[in-house]
């Protein structure tokens, strides 16, 4: 994803049309992961999840109006953070300020939009690792610290074009790096600080919600990856088809995986290997082949799923997400540095598979850096939270009642 600075240029339409579109389609992704981790959780606890990837929808628009958009893309500081003052409150930008990154001919507002929908997104993610364990006020400074000390510093540094990393020459076209590998992590750190449930159900008591929770990632995650092009042309197209393969390669895969470990077809399998290849194209859509991301959509299964497996006996990751979205991401930041390829993208690198071995170990490098920074700083945010108001509910006390416990609410109306 290209970014740069302003200037007068002339509008787009067709650009512009476009990029709306593609952020209504990102916006529309937070819905559909409440909905899907909205299954997956036991009945009396559907409120709490789907309501802290909603209220994300909320917060973190505000924090990005006021500082979270500056922190990403405001002139650098020193290449991990832009400055805080340049964009607050939409400073310095007009209806006429103009983009002038990838994307001629786009106003810098339909940038900030568009970006934010990313940034909703993101930490909404983790929250499927802690589902039933956090109270929902030390969510709300969760979500406020980890957005500006987590997220708006590896935007900066990956897609800011005076970035540390962008600089370097690591490409993370669609947010593999800056969206999964950040969220993935931090839900490993969020997993291990809150420990395990004292009531562990057997999950998913909705199928059809997890269906139609994956239907609408897959959906909107074409506007998330073929719109990080920021303008329509060949890589636009190649981005969309790219992210259609790979989930549907990383979806069979997965099916045929758990069809042979467990003797039968299971549903919730394939639409979570859907999102495990979803996930892992997203740092390569725009850079590599379509027949590449049939290659990566396979490995992305097969990775993730016996990652999770791994995970599973020794920690509580409610929901998997640092095996599917956490592991999906990395692995597909480093296979970019293996597949892509420059006939497919000119302004992108070429992969190990092109000659250029270089490009492997700056996404090695760029993964390790991330992964580690925001392990490091979840830990350190939820202790410093736990330190003004309880982290952890009282499982004693909600046990299965969570939702009636923290909102005074039943999502089937179940109680007089």
């Amino acid at each position: 994803m290209s970014h740069g600075l302003v200037a007068i240029q002339t509008l787009d339409v067709t650009n512009t049309a476009f990029m709306l579109l593609c952020t209504s389609l990102v916006m529309l992704m937070t819905p559909g992961l409440a909905f899907f981790y909205g299954g997956l959780v036991p009945r009396r606890s559907i409120v709490t999840i789907m309501s802290q990837s909603f209220f994300s929808m909320g917060w973190v628009a505000i924090l990005w109006s006021v500082v979270g958009y500056s922190l990403s893309f405001g002139p650098t500081m020193n290449g991990i953070i832009g400055d805080p003052f340049y964009y607050a409150f939409l400073n310095n930008i007009t209806p006429h300020t103009m983009y002038t990154g990838n994307g001629g001919g786009l106003p810098l507002l339909v940038h900030f939009v568009y970006q934010m929908m990313f940034a909703i997104i993101t930490p909404a993610l983790i929250t499927g690792a802690f589902a039933n364990r956090v109270n929902f006020p030390a969510y709300l400074v969760f979500l406020t610290f980890w957005t500006l000390l987590v997220y708006c510093p590896f935007v900066h540094m990956v897609w800011s074009p005076e970035g540390m990393f962008a600089k370097w020459g690591v490409v993370d076209f669609a947010g593999g790096i800056v969206v999964h590998a950040t969220a993935g992590f931090a839900a490993l750190a969020s997993a291990l600080y809150v420990g395990k449930r004292a009531f562990v159900s057997d999950g998913s008591h909705n199928i059809p919600y997890i269906a139609l929770g994956a239907g609408l990632l897959w959906f909107g995650w074409y506007g998330f990856n073929a719109g990080s092009e920021l303008q329509v042309n060949t890589i636009t197209v190649s981005a969309f088809i790219t992210t259609d393969i790979a989930a549907a390669f990383a979806a069979i895969t997965w099916f045929l995986i758990e069809k042979i470990r467990t003797g039968k077809p299971k549903l919730i399998g394939f639409l979570t290997g859907a999102v495990a290849g979803l996930a892992t194209i997203t740092p390569a859509a725009g850079y590599v082949s379509i027949q590449s991301a049939a290659i990566i959509g396979m490995i992305a299964s097969l990775v993730c799923y016996y990652v999770v497996l791994l995970v599973r006996r020794h920690l509580d990751d409610a929901l998997d997400v640092f095996g599917v979205h956490g592991v999906g991401g990395i692995t597909g930041s480093v296979l970019v540095g293996i597949f892509a390829s420059t006939a497919w993208n000119a302004k992108g690198p070429d992969g190990l598979l092109e000659g250029n071995g270089m490009q492997i170990i700056k996404q090695m490098t760029a993964v390790v850096f991330t992964s580690f920074w925001s392990f490091v700083f979840t830990l350190a945010i939820l202790w410093l939270i736990n330190k003004f108001t309880p982290v952890k509910v009282n499982q004693n006390t909600v046990g299965a009642e969570l939702d009636y416990t923290l909102f005074g609410e039943d999502a089937y109306s179940e109680r007089n």
